[in-house]
């Protein structure tokens, strides 16, 4: 079983409120993307790493890719415009039998989280990290006004990485393609296939940098591992 990794790393992320996009945001002196490339270069059943980044970053992301000795990175790749787009790239050039899709401002999935996806994929196909959402969740209106309380038991908040065949990612990516489908993630785009995605629980210490606040939070989390990611 080979597995590759996508990571679509061409975001801006303006709500971090920084000139500089946030997978280089320096975070213990190393940027955020190199943190989280170290999570999938030292896991035994990960071969291939493909980067998919904006256009006028590709030579600093090999640069930075070079200086930080990841071999597992085989390939960057000029991103898209969105998110989707970036992902469809970097299937495009990898080689495994399964993919893995992890945000790359993700930076403390753990090993032991990627290891128990990859157990579900290899029975169901198509599984993703969640975990169970703590708060009383509200359906809204534009007026403001409460339409409808969900179940919170039924509820999950997602994360990443995802994992699929790679056959079958392709597929999804390319119908969405035709059809003009907007997502948030891959997994919606699998479901749009007729596709059971399977949930694998993941861990509330996976977050995703996205604004300032977070970055205090990847602190605590960092000093509460003992310094290590």
């Amino acid at each position: 079983m080979s597995v590759g990794v996508v990571i679509p790393a061409a975001g801006l992320g303006k709500r971090m409120g920084s000139k500089e996009s946030k997978q280089f945001l320096s975070f213990q002196g190393k940027p955020v993307l190199i943190h989280t490339l170290h999570i999938f270069e030292t896991h035994p059943e990960v071969d291939e790493i493909v980067l998919a980044v904006r256009e006028e970053e590709v030579a600093r992301v090999r640069q930075l890719v070079a200086d930080a000795g990841l071999r597992k990175v085989t390939h960057v790749v000029v991103g898209g415009r969105e998110r989707q787009d970036s992902v469809y790239n970097g299937l495009r050039v990898l080689s495994t039998e399964w993919v893995l899709v992890h945000d790359a401002v993700r930076p403390f999935v753990s090993r032991e989280a990627i290891s128990r996806l990859l157990e579900a994929v290899k029975m169901h196909g198509a599984a993703i990290l969640a975990v169970p959402v703590k708060e009383t969740v509200k359906m809204v209106d534009a007026a403001g006004v409460v339409e409808e309380t969900p179940e919170r038991k039924r509820l999950w908040a997602v994360q990443t990485p995802q994992a699929f065949r790679t056959d079958m990612l392709m597929e999804a990516h390319e119908q969405g393609r035709k059809t003009g489908a907007s997502v948030t993630d891959d997994a919606m785009l699998v479901e749009e296939l007729g596709i059971d995605v399977r949930v694998v629980e993941g861990e509330y210490t996976n977050i995703k940098l996205t604004t300032p606040d977070d970055l205090a939070v990847a602190e605590a989390i960092y000093q509460m591992r003992g310094k290590s990611i």
